[in-house]
C-alpha cells in the first residue's frame, strides 16, 4: 500500500490534506507536534499518528523508523508570529526559521530515503502566498516560506535522478483553525472581495491539489510553486 506522511497533520490543512490522501488510496501516517491530535487525524482515516517534533531531529529520525515506507511526503508543519520587522525578536525569529525551514529539511532528510528505495516518489512543501506578496507585519515568515520555495527546487534538482518529485503549494487566503479568527463577522466577506475569485478559501481547495501533486497525474510535474489562492497573486485588480 501507498503511504503517505503528513506533518502538522492534527488540524487545518494537515488534516483536511490526511482525508484527500485517504480517499486517493494512501496509508496515512500523520504527525504533529501534538500527539493527541495527531492519533485523532490517524484515526478518522484509518491511519497511524505520531507525535513528533519536526525541530527535533532526533524526534524525527524516531518517528520514521516506525515508518516502513513513503511513497508522499507533505510537508505541512507551520507557525507564524504577528509583529513588524522592527519589532522582531531573536526567540520569535528562531522558532519561525527552526519549523518553517529547518523542521522541513530535518523531515525531508529522513524520509526521502525511504522514497529512493522503493524507486521514488512526491514530496509537497508548503509554501504562503505571504512569499509572493511580501506581507507586511508578519515578521520573519514570508522569508520562511521564500526559503520552502527553494529548497523545493533544490529536492527537484538533487533527488530527481532518484525519481523523487518536489513541488510547493502556496496557499492564499485560507480559513482554518488558526487563521479563522481573521475572518469573524463582516471580516470574511471584505477579505474575500481582495480575491479575483470572489472568496476566501477552505483547506479542501489547498488539499485537492496537493492530491494532484502526490498523484501520477502529476508525474511530469517537479520544482514548481503553485499559489493556490484564487488569483491574489495574480496581481492587484482594477479599481
Amino acid at each position: 500500500m501507498r503511504t503517505a506522511v503528513i506533518t502538522g497533520a492534527g488540524r487545518g490543512l494537515g488534516k483536511a490534506t490526511a482525508h484527500r490522501l485517504a480517499r486517493d488510496g494512501f496509508v496515512v501516517v500523520a504527525l504533529d507536534l501534538d500527539g493527541d491530535a495527531a492519533v485523532a487525524t490517524a484515526e478518522e482515516v484509518s491511519g497511524v499518528g505520531h507525535q513528533c517534533d519536526v525541530t527535533d531531529p532526533e524526534s524525527v529520525r524516531e518517528v520514521a523508523q516506525h515508518v516502513e515506507r513513503c511513497d508522499a511526503l507533505v510537508n505541512n508543519a507551520g507557525i507564524w508570529r504577528f509583529h513588524s520587522l522592527l519589532e522582531l525578536s531573536p526567540d520569535d525569529a528562531s522558532a519561525v526559521l527552526a519549523v518553517n525551514v529547518l523542521g522541513l529539511t530535518y523531515v525531508s532528510q529522513a524520509f526521502a530515503p525511504k522514497m529512493i528505495e522503493a524507486g521514488g516518489g512526491a514530496i509537497v512543501n508548503l509554501s504562503s502566498g505571504a512569499a509572493w506578496t511580501n506581507s507586511p507585519g508578519v515578521g520573519i515568515y514570508p522569508a520562511s516560506k521564500a526559503a520552502v520555495e527553494a529548497l523545493t527546487k533544490q529536492m527537484a534538482i538533487e533527488w530527481g535522478p532518484q525519481g523523487i518529485r518536489a513541488n510547493a503549494v502556496g496557499p492564499g487566503l485560507i480559513v482554518t483553525e488558526g487563521t479563522e479568527r481573521n475572518y469573524q463577522g463582516e471580516r470574511r466577506g471584505e477579505r474575500g472581495r481582495l480575491v479575483p475569485l470572489g472568496r476566501v478559501g477552505e483547506p479542501n481547495d489547498i488539499a485537492d491539489v496537493i492530491g494532484f501533486l502526490c498523484s501520477d497525474d502529476a508525474r511530469y510535474v517537479s520544482g514548481q510553486v503553485i499559489y493556490v489562492d484564487g488569483g491574489v497573486t495574480a496581481g492587484r485588480a482594477s479599481l
